[in-house]
């Protein structure tokens, strides 16, 4: 598919703007951040004074290294409200996280929050391609989490046409594509897949569905996945990167002419990459964990969080901001299987090499004694026949992997699908069997 590339005036000029500009405004916005972050929440004015540093020490951009960490245990330790720097009642909006694994991590936001929010989310539609007068076919979940009401707001700041279809109701969600003929889907890559799979069970080619641009997010995916998801909608599947604890979607976002990593909006957010073991801020390039800090939020502001995401900063290329690179996993997402270190991701290309596969898998792992035991389930595409899959696939992974798994080559639609959210990519047994 041919995509124009914008022309300099459909872009802000901060997109286009001098290193030396972007870098005055984000010191300028940084000191602000910190005064008010240390000023008005008495957790960042405690963890300041601990560390002995004050905002008036940031004279440079490279004196953020020495201000404290922000973890997702300090928001939990500080629910519901604690984090907030303005009175709960100037605030417009409250999201929180699924608290899948605790307590909630709860965000909240200003009038102008939510404004910066949609202008974000806009500018990241337009990086994707999409233009005013674009129908949205938005199917991220509504409600607390962070991604139906940002990538809603976000088109309608664009001038878009937006479907509110949220999570779910799969068979609807292709009667509703097939009828009101969006331009632009907004959805978790796992469940762009169910779509797919959905069209082909209604006797449909999604290829030949209005759809020409998919902006997908909420989960980390590879390579892989966007050949697989473009080849079988017949899309452009472009990356857009976001967390709640920080914003929500459209904290970076893909640019359609080049998809080669999500450009940070470094004008509103300040990246570092930093060694996940020893918290050392690592050069440009390097792979490491990813760290946020806010550089204009009122009601939240956040100061060196770390999001767990491992990835590398890159060179600008098609905007004047760094970008991203493909999420290759998170530091507390790493399994561990008989001292091997391994990511769901890693397994996920290999599954996606396989034609007689689906794009669907989980890992389960669970401990036979004093050793851990990982089983592989994956299934066939529509139509395939196993033809030694499970064995073909068993060496691959040993052999480029280093890791002895069992392979599971069940049934289509044998996987429980993701409906509402992110795909659920490994059930760890081993603390359920105490080990």
């Amino acid at each position: 598919m041919t995509v124009k590339k914008p022309a300099p005036g459909d872009l802000e000029p901060i997109e286009t703007a001098s290193r030396d500009e972007l870098q005055a405004l984000q010191l300028a916005r940084l000191r602000w951040s910190l005064q008010h972050a240390y000023d008005n929440v008495p957790h960042y004015k405690a963890k300041f004074d601990e560390q002995g540093v004050h905002p008036s020490d940031l004279k440079t951009l490279a004196d953020l290294a020495k201000f404290p960490f922000t973890t997702k245990h300090d928001l939990r330790a500080n629910y519901p409200f604690g984090m907030f720097a303005l009175p709960r009642q100037q605030l417009a909006r409250i999201h929180a996280s699924s608290g899948t694994t605790g307590k909630p991590t709860v965000v909240g936001y200003t009038l102008k929050d939510i404004d910066h929010w949609a202008n974000l989310v806009a500018r990241s539609i337009r990086a994707a391609g999409g233009r005013a007068g674009d129908l949205v076919h938005v199917a991220y979940g509504y409600g607390l989490f962070t991604g139906g009401l940002g990538a809603h707001y976000g088109a309608e700041r664009l001038g878009c046409t937006v479907i509110p279809m949220s999570g779910g109701q799969t068979e609807k969600q292709v009667q509703l594509i097939t009828d009101f003929k969006p331009d632009i889907i907004m959805v978790t890559p796992s469940y762009m897949q169910v779509l797919v799979e959905e069209f082909t069970r209604q006797g449909l080619d999604a290829r030949e569905s209005s759809l020409k641009v998919g902006i997908f997010g909420a989960e980390p995916w590879t390579e892989a996945m966007r050949r697989e998801i473009e080849a079988g909608a017949g899309i452009d599947a472009v990356d857009i990167y976001g967390l709640s604890e920080v914003m929500g979607p459209g904290v970076a976002s893909e640019c359609v002419e080049s998809k080669d990593g999500p450009v940070i909006w470094e004008d509103h957010f300040y990246p570092e990459i930093i060694d996940p073991e020893t918290g050392e801020v690592l050069p440009d390039g390097s792979e490491g964990e990813l760290v946020f800090t806010s550089l204009t939020k009122e009601a939240m502001p956040v100061v060196r969080y770390r999001t767990r995401d491992l990835t590398r900063l890159l060179p600008p290329t098609s905007r004047a901001m760094r970008r991203m690179g493909k999420i290759v996993g998170r530091s507390d997402d790493m399994l561990i299987i008989r001292g091997v270190n391994l990511f769901p991701t890693q397994v996920e290309e290999l599954v996606l090499q396989e034609k007689g596969l689906g794009g669907q898998y989980q890992l389960v792992v669970s401990r036979n004694g004093p050793l851990d035991e990982l089983l592989i389930r994956c299934e066939l595409a529509l139509g395939a026949v196993d033809d030694g899959i499970a064995r073909r696939l068993a060496e691959r992974i040993k052999n480029l992997i280093g890791v002895t798994a069992t392979v599971q080559v069940e049934p289509n639609n044998a996987i429980e699908r993701t409906l509402v959210g992110k795909a659920r990519r490994v059930v760890d047994q081993r603390k359920k069997q105490g080990a």
